[in-house]
């Protein structure tokens, strides 16, 4: 083909050398070829693309994964080079052969492109050429075809004609009892999706004997994924059918032998829940969630904690405080002392969001001891769940009740050694300022927060820089003037240039929240003054903070005051603090 395509038309000749480089055996080389693929086709015009491009490319798949997973990509969207939905089907060749290669990657991107060259089918080019290739792949020797063959099934059952539903849905349950594990997980991972397209008689007769032999299957992978899709298949069904349908699998596989299998059902709990509705939520699902809090396996406790709080306010309101403080309560009393550091994290996580459900009472009786054991955790990321969650508890107790907890909890955090736990505690500091009042955040935090700032970490010196601004915000200019500015202008006589620095970092944030007068009348004088630091980067950091200032200042400081630093800074010795300095002269003139 390459050979007769550059002999007749001189235009193609860049074409015969991609297809030259398909059959390369440099792998990079062909991998480009394929990259370029919409290229050749372009080129070629629809009619040469599907005689004689497309089946060059289904005879030669037979190549590195690589290539072929870019093969796989690009062909899905070739409808418009093959001419349109009415030749959809011309592509169908090639993605078959990708659908049933062994490389997983490469069988997923051709089934993901297979779904869509489907949606640009006719029903009766459905019927004519997409259905009898999912039956072929169903029906492969191979667990690989038919294991990709499950993702084609609901894209094509919509729009055929009963007959052929019927042998779909036929073909589908021999795959749910495929003697292979792997295509009976796939199987089950595409059931839910399956069943969404399917009437609901059908469900009923066909699909819900499927999923009751996959979540009984020998391998736990497949109960897993059967488990996952519960919640699908119940909110197809009526709330009487469920129970007699559904929640007899959902309870056999709440006591599953497999940790991995109770794991699954408790983090897909809400959405079984929300599917199922109020009544059996009630009568069978809080039971059910009392088990997987209790279990025996951290993992799964930590996943039914995580999801506390959801699962509790989706209760039917006229039972929820009664499930809540009689079923799931007692089991979060045990959760809070539980000995794995995951289930107590994932519990601080939501706990405080059970506050306004259970109302002030419940919150002060029951909750806030639990809060306060949380709060004294020896594991730091519960402390600081329960610290970034405080305001839920805020809005219905106020925050006074858990202060002396707090503060020993808030500079335990603040000195911890992993710098990422006091990243976290400063990010939380604006917020706990407008909670805690002024006065007590001046007694008690105004100190910590300028503590940070000498931190040996930059980022942690960087969000404390932030945290002043957003403090500020919070609490006025004339908060700062007194209780921030003195503090942060000490810092220009430090002996450490980092120190220096990061003084600069302040100025340059508070300028912008400070008002004019302030930063023209305090800030900008000691600015000024530390235009001759000894050190270079303290310099050119000067001329970037003046440049920043400057939009902030009285325009009658520019000339006599800030012009002539700059100036200075633009004969410095250093070649970087004169280009900082001639961009700002530049930037303040502009």
């Amino acid at each position: 083909m390459a050979a007769s395509d550059s002999g007749t038309d001189e235009s193609l000749y860049p074409i015969a050398v991609l297809i030259d480089e398909l059959k390369n055996e440099d792998v990079q080389l062909r991998l480009n070829s394929i990259k370029k693929l919409s290229t050749i086709a372009l080129a070629l015009g629809v009619e040469r693309t599907r005689s004689e491009l497309i089946p060059f490319l289904t005879e030669t798949i037979y190549d590195e994964d690589e290539v072929l997973l870019a093969l796989a990509e690009q062909l899905g969207s070739f409808i418009s080079l093959v001419g349109g939905g009415e030749f959809a089907h011309c592509l169908l060749p090639p993605l078959e052969s990708l659908a049933t290669v062994e490389e997983t990657v490469v069988r997923d991107k051709a089934v993901a492109s297979l779904r869509a060259v489907a949606a640009h089918h006719s029903p009766q080019a459905l019927e004519q050429h997409f259905v009898p290739l999912v039956q072929r792949l169903a029906g492969g020797d191979w667990f690989t075809s038919r294991a990709s063959a499950c993702g084609l099934f609901s894209v094509c059952y919509p729009r055929v004609s009963a007959p052929v539903k019927a042998e779909l849905r036929e073909h589908f349950r021999t795959l749910c009892q495929d003697d292979t594990p792997m295509v009976r997980r796939a199987a089950a991972y595409k059931l839910g999706e399956f069943a969404r397209v399917v009437e609901v008689e059908y469900v009923k007769s066909d699909l819900i004997p499927m999923f009751v032999t996959l979540a009984q299957d020998d391998q736990d992978s497949v109960r897993i994924l059967a488990a996952e899709a519960c919640a699908a298949v119940a909110g197809l069904l009526p709330a009487e059918d469920c129970e007699q349908l559904v929640m007899p699998t959902v309870r056999a596989r709440a006591g599953d032998s497999s940790w991995r299998v109770r794991y699954m059902l408790a983090d897909k709990f809400v959405e079984l829940q929300q599917a199922v509705g109020p009544e059996l939520a009630r009568s069978d699902l809080a039971q059910i969630f009392q088990a997987l809090l209790k279990d025996s396996e951290a993992e799964v406790r930590a996943a039914a904690a995580g999801k506390v709080k959801d699962f509790c306010m989706n209760l039917d309101k006229a039972h929820q405080e009664h499930i809540i403080m009689n079923m799931i309560l007692p089991q979060i009393k045990d959760l809070v002392c539980d000995p794995n550091q995951h289930v107590k994290s994932a519990l601080a996580s939501v706990i405080m969001g059970l506050s306004p459900i259970v109302g002030r009472q419940n919150t002060i009786e029951h909750l806030l001891p639990l809060f306060l054991i949380q709060l004294k955790d020896e594991c730091p990321e519960v402390r600081l769940n329960i610290i970034s969650n405080l305001e839920c508890v805020n809005e219905v107790i106020g925050i006074q009740q858990l202060v002396q907890s707090l503060l020993p909890a808030i500079m335990e955090l603040a000195e911890d050694t992993k710098w990422r736990v006091r990243l976290a505690i400063i990010e939380h500091m604006p917020l706990l300022a407008g909670q805690l009042g002024q006065e007590f955040f001046d007694e008690k935090l105004t100190g910590l927060c300028m503590s940070w700032l000498f931190d040996h970490v930059y980022a942690i010196r960087e969000a404390a820089t932030l945290n002043l601004k957003k403090l500020v915000e919070q609490y006025g200019p004339s908060w700062a003037e007194t209780n921030v500015i003195p503090k942060v202008l000490a810092m220009s006589r430090e002996q450490n240039y980092l120190h220096r620095m990061t003084y600069l970092f302040c100025i340059n944030v508070l300028a912008e929240v400070c008002g004019k007068d302030i930063t023209t009348r305090v800030l900008l004088p000691a600015i000024l003054s530390t235009a001759d630091d000894s050190v270079a980067n303290v310099r050119f950091n000067v001329a970037k903070t003046l440049q920043k200032m400057a939009p902030y200042l009285d325009v009658a400081v520019i000339q006599p005051q800030v012009k002539p630093v700059l100036e200075k800074l633009n004969v410095d010795p250093d070649v970087d603090v004169k280009y900082f300095a001639s961009e700002a002269i530049i930037g303040i003139a502009g």
